[in-house]
């Protein structure tokens, strides 16, 4: 069953995807879908984990910073710049997200800070803060990463601004490793999936392909295949559906075998009872009739050789008829079984009556025999071969109207061939004109196929026809030729 044309590419995605095995199919479905849920769900997690943690980050931020703000008013007002210094320490240390921490007094300048190799320029306008408000949070981009710096004014603004950076380095190493947890778990239940899914294929496919084995070997005409039932599932019923079929095919195909081996043995008895009959009927008309012909020549010349004239010309037109209805009835009873096919075999029967059609027509005959000097072919060989090319070129000269016509007779190693053509008006093959052509093509047919044989029609209205009769050479008596063991 094809697919509804729909677009181009579509139909081609399409041809691509059904060339593919169901095992693949399978496996490729289960591998998307388990790579498309990690990673979907990994990239959720990372980006609501990576919002949590950016929110925290600046709510610890300013957490720090106000309190830093709270305990360095005093040391700001006493002027205790070393007791400010130990305090962003003591902050720094208790924190390890923060990456600086320095104060400025009210009029920007910084008063204290823990840079070791010099305070960054432009940190301090990085982030300002006024003093009415509660504090002012910034994200920076530094040479080591993103930072939060978080302003909080100092005794509202009078005593100065407190500063702290903390970094996202932490926070973003953790959400890394989440994400490698999170990948790692994908390949893990990927790998698990594939293994699964293989499994479940090899379940599934298994005795899929062994119903397409065994239906090409029924195919192929051995009906007595039949599938092994796996499981009591779907596929169990379907193998046992199969089995019902193959069981009926293989009864229909016993019946079928019975019946044309009946119907070989009817024909051959009938084709073989058509020859009994034929030579009985010719030794009849070659005996009886044309001994009583003979005697009523003999008796006629006699009546003739009176003194009376009249009577003596009747008599010798009445031995005329006489002589000619003999000839007919000897031509006729070669026609129904020449004994020339008995007594020198297929190439001289072939060629008399090739030459009886040139001697009662206007047709042109070319014979061609090879291979059969000397050599006789099985009886019913020889007798199948003389029927055929003589219907043959009965059909020529009845139906054809040709001008030339050709038969060829060939004996190789295995076989025996014939070929007749001619160049008349030809006919249809599969509708033969006339009710007589249509059994006598069907004859030829016959004679061939219990034989283990075939004959072949070539023609065109007025271009003219070609008989193809090949029959293996098998050696065949007489007693099995009537018994119907030719199976070839």
């Amino acid at each position: 069953m094809t697919m509804p044309s729909t677009h181009p590419l579509i139909d081609r995605l399409w041809t691509i995807l059904g060339a593919v095995s169901v095992r693949t199919k399978i496996l490729g479905i289960v591998l998307a879908l388990v790579v498309l849920l990690g990673i979907g769900i990994t990239l959720q997690v990372r980006a609501v984990l990576t919002r949590t943690l950016d929110v925290e980050l600046q709510q610890q931020s300013v957490s720090i910073t106000r309190d830093l703000a709270a305990r360095t008013t005093d040391l700001i007002l006493t002027n205790d710049l070393f007791g400010l210094r130990q305090l962003m320490k003591e902050t720094q240390a208790n924190n390890p997200d923060v990456r600086y921490v320095f104060v400025i007094d009210s009029r920007g300048h910084v008063l204290s800070h823990l840079f070791g190799d010099g305070f960054p320029e432009g940190l301090v306008q990085a982030n300002w803060v006024v003093s009415d408000t509660h504090h002012q949070t910034a994200e920076l981009t530094t040479d080591e990463g993103i930072v939060w710096d978080t302003a909080v004014p100092i005794f509202n603004g009078r005593a100065g601004v407190a500063r702290v950076g903390l970094s996202k380095i932490r926070a973003q190493s953790t959400v890394d490793a989440l994400t490698g947890q999170l990948l790692l778990t994908t390949f893990v239940v990927s790998a698990i999936g594939v293994t699964a899914a293989g499994l479940l294929t090899w379940l599934l496919t298994r005795p899929i392909l062994q119903l397409a084995f065994t239906a090409r070997r029924i195919g192929q005409g051995d009906f007595t295949a039949r599938v092994q039932r796996w499981a009591n599932d779907e596929v169990g019923e379907l193998a046992d559906a199969f089995n019902s079929m193959g069981a009926a095919l293989q009864k229909a195909e016993q019946e079928r075998h019975a019946s044309e081996q009946l119907r070989a043995h009817y024909v051959k008895g009938v084709i073989a009872a058509q020859e009994d009959e034929r030579k009985r009927i010719a030794r009849e008309l070659h005996d009886s009739t044309s001994q009583s012909l003979t005697s009523l020549l003999i008796g006629l010349r006699t009546l003739g050789d009176g003194g009376d004239s009249a009577l003596h010309q009747r008599a010798e037109e009445l031995r005329v008829i006489a002589a000619h209805t003999l000839d007919e009835v000897h031509t006729l009873a070669l026609q129904l079984r020449p004994s020339v096919l008995d007594d020198l075999g297929l190439s001289a029967a072939i060629e008399r009556y090739v030459a009886d059609c040139r001697r009662h027509s206007a047709l042109q005959i070319d014979l061609v025999m090879r291979g059969l000097d000397g050599l006789r072919l099985p009886a019913e060989v020889e007798t199948a071969l003389y029927r055929i090319v003589q219907e043959a070129l009965t059909n020529v000269l009845r139906h054809a109207n040709a001008q030339t016509a050709s038969v060829l007779i060939e004996r190789r190693n295995t076989n025996v061939r014939a070929i007749v053509e001619d160049d008349g008006r030809g006919f249809n093959p599969a509708i033969a004109g006339k009710s007589d052509q249509r059994l006598g093509l069907y004859g030829m047919h016959e004679r061939a196929q219990l034989l283990g044989g075939k004959v072949t029609l070539e023609s065109e209205p007025d271009q003219g026809s070609s008989v193809f009769v090949e029959i293996p050479l098998i050696t065949l008596s007489m007693t099995a030729f009537k018994e119907g063991v030719a199976h070839a």
